[in-house]
């Protein structure tokens, strides 16, 4: 399938032959028929990636504040690689199409295949196929104009700015910004019977919106407008202001303050600053409101990614809901949107319409993406096929995120054959194909795991899909790699540990515990003998995460212990050369019931004790970690793995050039074993009990008890 993709480095776009989408549980594959290129917000983003990087710094000023944070830790190098990474990596655009559903993923019962939908919000791309979740697509009677369908998401944009202005039947508008939305604005507002004056600073626009239906529109800069809109509301001014211009200037607020008849509403849509006057605004005691996106549920991970929605007694108008109206009120024909649509492009020339927005060659309005439906698609995308040697690591990714692009994929050139990548998003699989010469890129994990050719499978998904795809990579014999955790809960540990135990298992099964393979923890190991007990200390300054975070779902990410706090854990029963055989861990109380500000006391088999310090109500400026092992009268501290300091006859202190965690030893480590047929770096017993602790951290902080392994 083809999907149109921007290059941020430079804003050069490009048609992408990619694999479909994933189809995961609650999500619905659509087969675009047409999308909607947003003028505004697209066409910003557009226009952002086409300046230069000096430009892009002065535009993204919290992004370069992240870079130079990133340079105090990483270095200039590594965090230029990070950067370059992100800008070079194909990002898809648009979020408003419709099309036929071609399939239909776990829990969804009230759509069939051949149903057509239409879709917004994330996934909704300009593409061949696309795949949204349930919540963010609704269905489109045979009788509505695909081509008008496809305005769904823009229309909700609107709708839901009408919502917030509450305005009744008979009371009066004024719509100020006249584009694609603010004219969508005023068609919903006619069919709700609400008087309606549009208002605009282009005068093409003002006589394009009153062709197309807006009885009273004027310039903004007419002279006498202000009581032209007095007279026309009766002398009081209007009931409420709808504001969808995009504009750096404060006088759109500034001249709803004026118009406004006492305890009024203004409602801000567009992007606009409200730096405004404040004598109008607190004289007639009006009421300022943003209004978000599509409607109640957008950016809430629970409504739109699991389907749950708010129940109608309580929230009576959701995006969802948002979607269904303007699909209802064009099946009666109340909307007239064939107007507003000037131009429509093949997806192959939709790059001349962006270029004609920057440049503003000809009028526009509503731009339309057509797809050609009788084509054949590919779901796999074959790069090469060249023969791999099954002596060698041969290697299969599943997932490929900022973690796994930044950090790992760099230090695994070299270390095998790339036969194969899968990822959610097909822009991200066939990128990572191309750039690490994988051999085929494909959207279905299983297209990696049952391949014959692929013996060493990668897995760096979301975390509740590691214990999944670890078993599936046993139960084909494979050598499997995941990123940490291993498992989510204990009863995932156990089927894992059940496959690996199974006596046809002759693979290898490695976590990414990588901080033990850093040079100062291994430097550490050579000072101490295994069996001498060691006091061990580490705090990690880990930093706030939102609570809305897919870390700290408990379906998606299971918190921050279990999904980061297990490294520490690992850490410390690497360093003690033992077992932990028990666990008692005490947490600062959270509303969020979060565990992530927790202290976690270790004690070992052979007598060791470890305190893991994990805390995120700390401040940025102290280094992430620190780390204490004390031992026969010596102690050595490592500060971020860059200082080190050695207490023992005298005091030695060294420093690395640049952090080393250890991410390059750790994968090395793994693929040599599988060349040279040696067992896993890190043995499974030892997999098993740094993850059974990590789970005992939870249960402790619950039920306030040690923890006995």
């Amino acid at each position: 399938m083809q999907q149109l993709t921007q290059n941020l480095k430079d804003g050069n776009m490009e048609i992408l032959e990619v694999p479909f989408p994933a189809l995961n549980k609650g999500q619905v594959l659509v087969r675009n028929h047409y999308s909607v290129i947003s003028v505004g917000t697209e066409g910003k983003t557009v226009s952002d990636a086409r300046k230069g990087y000096i430009a892009k710094a002065r535009t993204r000023q919290k992004e370069l504040k992240q870079v130079i944070d990133m340079i105090k830790t990483s270095g200039i190098i590594n965090t230029y690689k990070m950067v370059m990474n992100k800008l070079e990596a194909p990002s898809p655009l648009g979020y408003s199409c419709v099309g036929e559903v071609i399939a239909l993923g776990e829990g969804i019962n009230d759509l069939k295949v051949g149903d057509y939908v239409a879709c917004g919000g994330q996934g909704a791309y300009h593409a061949d196929v696309v795949a949204v979740y349930r919540n963010l697509c609704v269905k489109v009677p045979e009788t509505v104009n695909l081509k008008h369908a496809a305005f769904t998401t823009i229309a909700a944009i609107a709708m839901q700015g009408i919502r917030q202005a509450d305005l009744r039947l008979g009371e009066n508008c004024v719509i100020i910004g006249l584009g694609l939305i603010g004219q969508i604005t005023a068609q919903l507002l006619n069919a709700a019977g609400i008087k309606v004056i549009g208002i605009d600073i282009n005068q093409e626009q003002v006589e394009t919106s009153i062709k197309n239906g807006i009885n009273l529109a004027f310039n903004r800069n007419l002279d006498g407008i202000e009581k032209i809109i007095t007279d026309y509301t009766d002398g009081n001014g209007t009931d409420a202001v709808i504001i969808t211009a995009g504009s750096s200037s404060t006088d759109p607020v500034d001249f709803a303050g004026t118009i406004c008849r006492k305890k009024g509403k203004v409602i801000v849509v567009g992007a606009v600053p409200t730096g405004f006057s404040r004598e109008k605004y607190y004289k007639k005691e009006l009421e300022l409101k943003m209004s978000c996106s599509y409607g109640p549920g957008r950016y809430d991970s629970i409504y739109e990614e699991k389907n749950v929605d708010y129940p109608i007694g309580y929230v009576r108008w959701t995006e969802n809901r948002n979607m269904k109206t303007f699909i209802d009120l064009l099946a009666q024909n109340k909307l007239n949107i064939e107007p507003l649509i000037t131009h429509t492009y093949k997806l192959e020339d939709a790059d001349e319409a962006y270029n004609m927005i920057l440049k503003k060659t000809e009028k526009f309005s509503g731009i339309l993406i057509s797809y050609d439906t009788e084509k054949t698609l590919k779901k796999e995308i074959i790069l090469n096929s060249e023969p791999a040697n099954p002596s060698e690591p041969n290697i299969g990714l599943i997932g490929a995120g900022s973690f796994a692009q930044n950090v790992l994929l760099p230090k695994m050139k070299g270390l095998g054959n790339m036969i194969g990548v899968a990822t959610s998003k097909g822009t991200t699989a066939k990128y990572v194909a191309d750039k690490y010469g994988f051999a085929f890129c494909s959207d279905k994990a299983d297209d990696i795991i049952d391949n014959e050719k692929i013996n060493t499978v990668f897995i760096f998904t979301r975390h509740n899909l590691h214990a999944k795809y670890v078993i599936s990579g046993i139960e084909q014999n494979k050598n499997v790699f995941v990123e940490k955790p291993l498992a989510m809960n204990r009863e995932e540990l156990e089927k894992i540990k059940e496959a690996y135990l199974n006596s046809n298992y002759t693979g290898r099964l490695m976590v990414g515990f990588n901080r033990r393979f850093a040079p100062q923890v291994e430097e550490i190991k050579h000072m101490f003998l295994k069996d001498q007990p060691k006091s061990i200390n580490i705090r990690i300054n880990a930093g706030s995460v939102p609570k809305e975070s897919w870390v700290n779902d408990p379906e998606i990410g299971g918190g921050r212990i279990i999904g980061e706090g297990c490294h520490f854990i690992d850490l410390a029963a690497y360093i003690a050369g033992s077992k932990v055989k028990s666990v008692s861990a005490n947490n600062i109380t959270d509303p969020n019931f979060l565990y992530d500000t927790v202290v976690i006391n270790l004690a070992f088999e052979n007598g060791s004790i470890a305190t893991v310090s994990y805390f995120s109500n700390g401040n940025k400026l102290v280094p992430k970690e620190y780390i204490e092992v004390f031992c026969n009268n010596r102690v050595v501290i490592v500060e971020d793995f860059i200082h080190m300091t050695d207490y023992s006859k005298s005091i030695r202190k060294s420093k690395l050039s640049s952090q080393d965690k250890g991410h390059a030893k750790e994968v090395i480590a793994f693929t040599e074993s599988i060349k040279e047929g040696k067992p896993s770096p890190i043995l499974f017993d030892e997999l098993y009990n740094s993850t059974l602790a990590t789970f005992a951290v939870i249960e402790s902080c619950k039920t306030n008890r040690i923890i006995e392994l």
